[in-house]
């Protein structure tokens, strides 16, 4: 069983799915802490009406980032977190904080990496984008987080296709929908030790068949 730290800003849906993923056993483990840098984030009552300790720790208070993501690697320290899940989490982590729990920080992004990603491209923004591209296919991506915005080796990925009477709303929509179905998937592959990164690759290890006892 695995114990899990989500860090998140917003309403905290994909929270929500792996919260609920968790108790119907889908994940080998349990959210332990929720950790949000905005008092109001609705994630922290999703996390208090689950029972699960919810911190609230506005980034303005801290002199600096250094500081803050100090501060942050403790409290997930304390709770004794094996997986840090970002969900929505509106802050940039500095390069010791990524250290601190190498490759133990996955990430969720709305649209296909490397693709509309980096810095600035979060959230309404990103499907404006690709909408204004033109692509016909979006989606989501799940992530190993490094010291590069969106950059860290991809997991999983799901495709959304681009309607032509798509707004950026049911665009978001749509891919809500396979995000909180995709990372939930990826959080069980590593609770059962299935990945493996090689490179810029994640490999994903063929489940283990559960051993047959012969009288």
């Amino acid at each position: 069983m695995i114990r899990i730290g989500v860090l998140a800003s917003g309403t905290g849906t994909n929270l929500q799915a792996i919260i609920d993923a968790c108790a119907r056993g889908d994940i080998p483990g349990r959210v332990v802490v929720v950790v949000s840098n905005n008092p109001k984030a609705k994630a922290l009552e999703r996390a208090r009406r689950a029972g699960i300790p919810a911190v609230a720790m506005h980034h303005r208070a801290f002199p600096d980032r250094d500081t803050f993501d100090g501060k942050l690697a403790e409290i997930l320290h304390s709770y004794e977190v094996d997986l840090v899940c970002l969900a929505g989490f509106m802050r940039i982590l500095g390069p010791w904080f990524i250290n601190q729990f190498a490759g133990r920080i996955m990430n969720i992004h709305p649209a296909l990496l490397p693709s509309f990603g980096g810095l600035g491209m979060y959230g309404d923004r990103v499907h404006k984008a690709v909408l204004d591209s033109g692509v016909k296919f979006s989606g989501c991506t799940i992530h190993f987080a490094n010291e590069a915005p969106d950059g860290g080796p991809i997991i999983l990925q799901a495709i959304v296709p681009v309607r032509d009477d798509d707004t950026v709303e049911t665009l978001a929509s749509r891919i809500a929908q396979e995000e909180h179905r995709l990372y939930p998937e990826a959080v069980r592959l590593f609770a059962e030790g299935r990945l493996h990164v090689v490179g810029r690759r994640v490999h994903i290890a063929e489940a283990r068949e559960p051993m047959s006892i012969v009288e």
